[in-house]
């Protein structure tokens, strides 16, 4: 392995991005990259009153760390051989990973994660990510 190649990936927990994070480990093990994987949070619209919102940052970045931990658990008998990170960041839509594509080699993502506009043939993320990203993207569809 080269150790200076890598692949992002965008992983929100969704069956897309499952689905990218499998085909960037079939990549880097033809290419001889490392994988990175990428969740990003942000806080919620929380509306009070009082202006005094506690926001769980703790608990927003633990739940990015669970979901990757899961990504990787649900993937594991391809991860041989190829170094992984991971990176959780505090951020909203795609932003962070166009920011993030700019020290990568190549972007995978799903074709749509969890957003909720369910008739969108790409969604607004990876729109976004297509049209912005410093390095190549490919966008993984459904099987």
């Amino acid at each position: 392995m080269n150790g200076h190649k890598k692949i992002l990936v965008g992983v929100d927990g969704s069956e897309n991005s499952l689905r990218a994070l499998r085909w960037a480990l079939a990549e880097a093990r033809v290419r001889g990259d490392a994988v990175e994987l990428l969740h990003t949070w942000h806080f919620p619209y929380m509306a009070d009153p009082t202006g005094m919102v506690p926001y769980p940052t703790t608990a927003l970045e633990e739940s990015g760390e669970a979901i990757l931990a899961e990504a990787l658990k649900a993937v594991e008998a391809d991860t041989h051989g190829i170094t992984i990170t991971t990176c959780v960041v505090q951020g909203a839509g795609s932003a962070p990973l166009i920011e993030a594509s700019s020290e990568a080699d190549l972007l995978v993502i799903g074709r749509r994660g969890h957003g909720g506009f369910l008739t969108l043939v790409m969604g607004s993320v990876a729109q976004q990510v297509a049209a912005h990203a410093h390095c190549p993207v490919v966008v993984v569809g459904p099987e």
